[in-house]
Formats: structure tokens, C-alpha cells, sequence
């Protein structure tokens, strides 16, 4: 997946980020930019701080999160063995949105990974996140790392900027996040995560780092879900039902669109969220009818697709008809977030 362009990065004052890194130091939670999402951050060691993360997101505790370390940190503070496999990665993609499934060394708290033996560790590229993490590491005289799942509710729509973490957290009862505003983000959607947890490489979740890009590293390509023996650990964002606008989402076929709009309750407002070609073939004179249409680079439509779904919950349209996506390798990483978004209103 060919990079966007990256937007502008704001950087905040040193002393916004030692006042951030102290908040973390204190058991409070931090929500700060990554390449990817923004994360909604608490010291990683600290089991309070990892319990204040789900209790804010109203995520299930068996559900891991993943530890983001600074540049300098070493990796081996966290896990029990560094695989040639695991080093060859990072020195290849770290900095960068590739989580990485190993071992957890035992004086590194269960709750970080659910309760399992493994731990998810990354490495981010965005200039405030390794700000962040540095100075944390510096604060705390160490291995600072940092417990970060994606800064919303559980289940909902991944933020991108730090104003989508404001709105989804405003007027919760009992819940303080402290915002570290560093822009939007570039990617847009959450990390690749590789396993290398059971002897071998396995993708458990897409992103734009692709598993063609590890098999060139490796030598091999990782296996796929469900061809991995069916053991794989729990890891953030591979529920079925995951990334859900408020507003029913709905995937339909290009030729399926027209009828589909044909056959909606009269003066029902939808978004048809599609390709330039099959926006022209709809008749215009739809009424009620909100038209968006889809980039036709998949990095594009991933750097765009949370905001984008965002601003289709404060449209009042009662659904949205998202086109099918073409279903190449390029395309799989939005085409996850996609189905997982389609899956929370799958009528049962």
C-alpha cells in the first residue's frame, strides 16, 4: 500500500509532552497521536492505569491491548525472547504500524494482554508518540512503555484526529482523558499485527503493512487466519463485529446499488458511499440521497475511511450503502475494517 501523503503534524510544546508523560506517571490516561490512530494511553506496568483503559473504553478484560515503546527502548524488557524472526521485523519496519505478537516476560503485567502469556509490542513513527514515549521512558529513570488501544469506546469508530477523541469521550461519568493534540493521523487505520508468539509468523490483522512485505523479510509468508492451527492469542481489533459507525452500515455490490435505492421507504435519507462509475449510473434524480464517492487508492480511502464514517453519523441519513470493495491484497486491510464495521448490523 503506497503511503499518503502525510498530513501536517502539530507538535506540542516540550512542556505539553513532560506535562502528558507525568500524567501517565500517575496512573492517568493520555490520548495521543500515532500514524495510525490515536491511543488512548496508560502506563503499561501500572495494572490500575491498563484497568482505567478498559473501564474507559468499556472494553472486555480479556480483550489485550498494546504496549508502544520509544525508539531507544528495548524490546526485550517486555518479552521473554527476541526471535531472529522478531528482530529482522523490527529493524525493517520500526518505527512504523506493525504490531508484533511475542512472548510477555513475566514480571510484565497480565493485564495488558488479557490475562494470556503473549504481548503486543510497537513501535510508532509519529514524531509526538515517540516524544511521548521518550520522555515517559525518561521520567520514569527506564523502560517506559505504554498501554495504548485506539483512543474510543469499545467496538466503535477508531479516532484520527483529536478532536474525534474529545467528542467520544465527552460527558462520560468517571472519565478523565487528557488529549495530546499532534494533527491527523496518516495511515489512518490500526496497525498490521503479526504473531511470532508459536514458532511462526501469522497475520491476525491487516494493515498497511502487508504480508507480502513480511515474507519479504522473512522469507516466507505468514499464515493466514484460519490456516494457523486455530490457536492464535487474542489481539486488538480482530472481533468479528469491530470499527461501527452509530449509523447501520450496510455493503452492497455496484449492481446492487440501484435497486436497492429503489426499493427504500419514500423520503428514507441514505448514503451511498461509491466508485465515480457507479455513482454516474444511479439516476440522478434520486431525492434524499447523500453521494459520496470512494478514492480510487486504497492508502487514500484508509487514511480517510474513519473520519469519513464519522461524518456520516452527523449526516441524520437513516443508513449507508458502502460499494464492495475490490477484493485484491491491496485492498484487505480496508476491506477488514469494512466487513468488521457491516458485521454489527448483520441482521441475525
Amino acid at each position: 500500500m503506497t503511503p499518503p501523503d502525510a498530513p501536517a503534524v502539530l507538535m506540542p510544546a516540550q512542556s505539553d509532552i513532560e506535562h502528558a508523560a507525568a500524567q501517565l506517571a500517575a496512573g492517568e490516561l493520555v490520548a495521543f497521536p500515532t500514524e495510525t490512530v490515536y491511543g488512548l494511553g496508560g502506563d503499561a506496568e501500572q495494572p490500575s492505569a491498563v484497568a482505567a483503559i478498559y473501564a474507559a473504553k468499556g472494553r472486555p478484560a480479556n480483550h489485550p491491548v498494546i504496549v508502544h515503546i520509544a525508539p531507544e527502548g528495548d524490546p526485550g524488557y517486555w518479552c521473554n525472547d527476541i526471535s531472529p524472526a522478531a528482530r529482522a521485523l523490527m529493524e525493517a519496519f520500526w518505527p512504523g504500524p506493525l504490531t508484533l505478537i511475542v512472548k510477555r516476560a513475566p514480571h510484565i503485567p497480565a493485564a495488558v494482554s488479557g490475562g494470556q502469556d503473549s504481548v503486543g509490542l510497537r513501535c510508532p513513527s509519529h514524531p509526538v508518540a515517540q516524544a511521548l514515549l521518550r520522555e515517559f521512558a525518561r521520567q520514569k529513570g527506564g523502560q517506559g512503555g505504554v498501554a495504548a488501544p485506539s483512543a474510543n469506546r469499545f467496538g466503535r469508530v477508531s479516532p484520527t484526529s483529536a478532536q474525534h477523541v474529545r467528542d467520544e469521550f465527552h460527558g462520560l461519568p468517571g472519565v478523565t482523558v487528557h488529549v495530546l493534540d499532534g494533527g491527523d493521523c496518516a495511515v489512518g487505520i490500526e496497525s498490521t499485527i503479526i504473531d511470532l508468539s508459536r514458532g511462526f509468523p501469522a497475520l491476525l490483522r491487516p494493515g498497511h503493512i502487508t504480508p507480502e512485505d513480511v515474507a519479504n523479510v522473512l522469507g516466507e509468508m505468514p499464515r493466514m487466519p484460519g490456516q494457523d492451527g486455530g490457536d492464535a492469542p487474542r489481539a486488538s481489533g480482530t472481533l468479528k463485529a469491530h470499527y461501527a459507525p452509530r449509523t447501520p452500515l450496510f455493503l452492497c455490490r455496484a449492481a446492487d446499488m440501484a435497486p436497492a435505492l429503489a426499493v427504500r421507504p419514500a423520503g428514507e435519507r441514505v448514503a451511498v458511499v461509491a466508485f465515480a462509475a457507479t455513482l454516474a449510473s444511479l439516476p440522478q434524480a434520486l431525492p434524499d440521497l447523500v453521494r459520496v464517492p470512494l478514492p480510487a487508492a486504497p492508502a487514500e480511502l484508509a487514511s480517510r475511511l474513519y473520519a469519513l464514517l464519522r461524518q456520516l453519523d452527523s449526516t441524520g441519513v437513516s443508513h449507508i450503502l458502502f460499494e464492495q470493495l475490490p477484493d485484491t491484497p491491496a485492498w484487505a486491510a480496508v476491506n477488514d475494517r469494512l466487513g468488521r464495521a457491516a458485521a454489527a448490523f448483520e441482521r441475525s
